[in-house]
């Protein structure tokens, strides 16, 4: 039961019930205290216990994110990605709501004027963060809300994957840019992408112990997904890591090494050498995948070389023509 009285010129509500601790709040006028009690005896007549509200109250969107990124998100395989992803939504005035004050108004505002300046994909993928960080909160830090403001608001709609392919003489012509760059691994990278349809990240982090070039597999221990995969090597691909094998250096682990920001860069001044400015470094695994669905394999075969789980996400890359399945079918 909620009692209100005049305390030190304020007015004080206290909620009780059996079995917690009891609640009090102290305001300016009767009427905000009845309507704090009401509300709290609401809430527990619904879910059977009075609210603890006090850990909201006083804890900022910013804190809660600073501790998330802290405890939760370096177990996670995009670490470095989310931790930059947080560094942006702390530069924004809704980090500095607390959470009690959090409402999908805000985070509908936050969504609109993000829009102004980064791509629908990077929202969705900051206000998914958000969403988790206040899950993560209230079912294991002892913060309660009433509900998760974020999933109470629309996601933008983000655009369908590119479909970008490598034209006639284009494969040729970003080969022979390679030859006039600084950066040699280059050339041997971009033809195992095109191969082997390997993510960038992939054959970046690629080890020479698994590689067999005896049974032409290169062994990939941890993937995008968390899974583990092998990847058949083409003549082509084989001929490659033989070239690479007999100029590498003695200590060298990894089959490239080199950081992804070199790779990012050095890729940036390749296509423009080439002339194909709208081709982009993820474009090869495109290239890649289509190929092997060309040359005839089937959907469960290119899924266990890409490493896509879902349908869905694979039929992105196959350009399947009506006239090309006529003769198939007989």
């Amino acid at each position: 039961m909620a009692t209100i009285r005049k305390l030190r010129g304020r007015w004080q509500a206290q909620v009780r019930r059996r079995g917690v601790a009891p609640r009090a709040k102290s305001f300016n006028s009767k009427a905000e205290a009845q309507r704090w009690a009401q509300d709290l005896e609401a809430e527990a007549n619904r879910s059977g216990w009075v609210a603890d509200t006090r850990l909201a109250e006083k804890t900022t969107l910013r804190e809660l994110l600073t501790r998330y990124c802290a405890e939760v998100t370096p177990g996670k395989r995009g670490a470095v990605s989310e931790a930059s992803r947080i560094n942006s939504i702390l530069r924004c005035p809704i980090s500095h709501r607390t959470l009690a004050k959090l409402t999908s108004a805000d985070v509908a505002t936050y969504r609109d004027e993000r829009l102004k300046s980064v791509a629908p994909a990077t929202v969705v993928r900051e206000l998914n963060t958000v969403s988790h960080c206040i899950e993560i909160a209230t079912r294991e830090w002892g913060l309660w809300l009433p509900r998760n403001p974020v999933k109470l608001v629309r996601r933008p709609q983000v655009p369908r994957g590119r479909t970008r392919r490598l034209k006639a003489g284009e494969e040729a012509r970003l080969l022979a840019a390679c030859d006039s760059g600084r950066t040699p691994l280059m050339k041997p990278l971009i033809i195992l992408a095109i191969e082997t349809a390997m993510r960038r990240g992939e054959m970046l982090d690629l080890q020479w112990q698994h590689v067999d070039l005896v049974r032409c597999v290169a062994h990939l221990p941890l993937t995008k997904n968390g899974d583990s995969r092998d990847i058949p090597l083409s003549r082509r691909a084989v001929a490659i890591l033989k070239g690479l094998m007999a100029e590498k250096d003695r200590d060298a682990d990894r089959v490239f090494p080199v950081s992804g920001n070199s790779i990012r860069l050095a890729f940036e001044h390749l296509r423009v050498r080439a002339q194909m400015e709208d081709f982009r470094f993820h474009d090869l695994r495109h290239e890649g995948v289509s190929r092997l669905f060309e040359k005839g394999l089937n959907i469960a075969e290119v899924s266990a070389i890409s490493g896509h789980k879902e349908l869905r996400m694979l039929m992105r890359y196959t350009h399947l023509k009506a006239v090309d399945l006529v003769a198939r079918l007989g």
